[in-house]
Parts: C-alpha cells; structure tokens; sequence
C-alpha cells in the first residue's frame, strides 16, 4: 500500500480506518504493539497484510497468499491478521516488550451484556471503570464460551473459597447453645434445592457423576450447560431425575446444536430470550 497521510483516513468501519480512493477501499488497524494491518479492497478483490511501525512502511510481517474474491472472506482473514498481529510483543524501534495496558482498574457496578451491532454474531460486553471511564469488548462466539469457561473455572478457585471462608467465620460467631433433643424435628427426608451455580455443579457430580469439565455457564450464571459425552446422554436419559433433583429453582431443557446436543439448566424466574 502507498503512503497516505493520517489527514487522508477520514472514516471508520467496525473499528478500522478507512480511506477511499475512486473503486479501492484501503483500510487500516494501527495496534499498541507498533503493528499495522492493513486491507484493501479493489474491484471485487482484496488482500490482506501485516507491517511493523505505522503507516505500513516497515518490515512486512504477513500477508495473504491469494486474492480474495468473497468479501466476507476478505473480511475473515483481516480478523485472523488482527487476532495474530495483536498478541505479537511490540516490535517497534528495535527492541521487543510487550504492548502496554491501555485500561486497568477496578470495575463499578454490573457488566453490561448485548448482541453485537456490526450484523455480525457477536456479543458486546460493557465494563463501567470506578475512575469514570468506559470500554466496551466485541468477542465472537467462541472467544465468548473461551471467557465464560474461565470464569467458570476462576469460580472454584477464588470465589468459592471466599464463600468458604465466609461461613466459617459466620460459624465462629455463633454462640454454643444447649437444644433438647425433643424438640428438634425429624429432618432425615429433607433434601436441600440447589440455589447457586455451584450448588448445581455438586448436585451434578454427587448424584449424576457429571464433572465441572463438562460445563459452561452464563457471565451472570442464570444459566448452566452441559455438554460432551457420555454426561448429555446420562442426564437425558436420567431426565425426570434430574427436574426433582433441580427443582424449585432450576430446570433442565435439551438444546439441539449442530451435530450434538445440550443440556441446559436454567433459573427459574429469568427471561430467556428463545421462549
């Protein structure tokens, strides 16, 4: 790509900067690393490539072997450049570290979740900074079940042992008091409901033999999911086991994917946007 002036990219497109030039679409992603990726498009074919330093007159990187005549191809490999080129260490002036943190700090409040407005299959997550400022994240489908499994695995090991430590220390505080025996009931046939979504992870494993690798959840936990086998299979087969075992509030459905099945088990009382 020529040199064109930082004056001469006076649009942006999902992100990228664009400059047009009669049929030729140039656009460019400029990354904190001192790489730049740039796509031109040009008369129903594009290309795509990866530079060192800005304004793509450095060392090239990568670049596309072929042509492409499909745009949303076109498209698709400029993602996979950016995804690559972002997670290189910097490269600029000679030396190599990694690129610096744009944002760091604590998160105020909830994190918003919405579909992606770029017509594209994508999820918009939205974290309010306790200094003020806002980011919004656009992940894909699978970077989404990527965050989500680690949040989930996250959850054994720090939150849960927070919560561990918590009724400890609540019974630390109680006092000893003496109960005559008389007049405690007869609780042997009271079986507790799971609430959270680590009590359904233990309700799963203790009585269906289901492990927490067969699991994802929601960022919010208002829903879990089982998937692989031979753990769908057991609990479809096992179904009307597993609504008692559930309820009040949980229930599960079976989500028919793309060459296998789901088992979902979702919240009472929550909205789902497929009923």
């Amino acid at each position: 790509m020529h040199f064109v002036d930082d004056d001469a990219w006076p649009e942006t497109v999902n992100g990228w900067e664009l400059f047009r030039s009669g049929p030729i679409e140039n656009y460019r992603r400029r990354l904190a690393n001192q790489v730049t990726v740039t796509a031109r498009w040009e008369n129903g074919r594009g290309t795509v490539s990866a530079h060192v330093e800005t304004f793509a007159l450095g060392r090239e990187l990568t670049r596309s072997r072929t042509e492409f005549t499909d745009k949303d191809a076109f498209w698709t490999a400029a993602r996979c450049v950016l995804d690559m080129a972002a997670n290189l260490p910097s490269l600029g002036a000679g030396h190599e570290s990694p690129a610096e943190s744009v944002l760091c700090g604590e998160v105020a409040g909830h994190v918003e979740a919405e579909p992606g407005t770029n017509g594209t299959p994508e999820a918009e997550l939205t974290f309010t900074l306790t200094d003020g400022r806002s980011v919004t994240l656009i992940m894909s489908d699978e970077q989404a079940d990527d965050l989500t499994s680690a949040i989930w695995r996250l959850d054994k090991h720090v939150w849960s042992e927070q919560r561990d430590e918590d009724e400890d220390e609540d019974y630390e505080d109680e006092d000893d008091v003496v109960v005559d025996p008389a007049d405690v009931p007869e609780v042997g046939d009271v079986r507790s409901t799971p609430d959270t979504g680590h009590d359904v992870a233990t309700v799963l494993e203790s009585q269906f033999g289901v492990t927490e690798d067969f699991l994802m959840a929601h960022l919010d936990f208002s829903a879990m999911i089982v998937v692989g086998e031979p753990a769908v299979s057991t609990l479809i087969a096992r179904g009307a086991e597993l609504t008692s075992a559930l309820a009040p509030r949980w229930y599960p459905v079976v989500a028919n994917r793309p060459g296998e099945q789901w088992v979902v088990l979702r919240r009472t009382g929550v909205f789902y946007g497929d009923e």
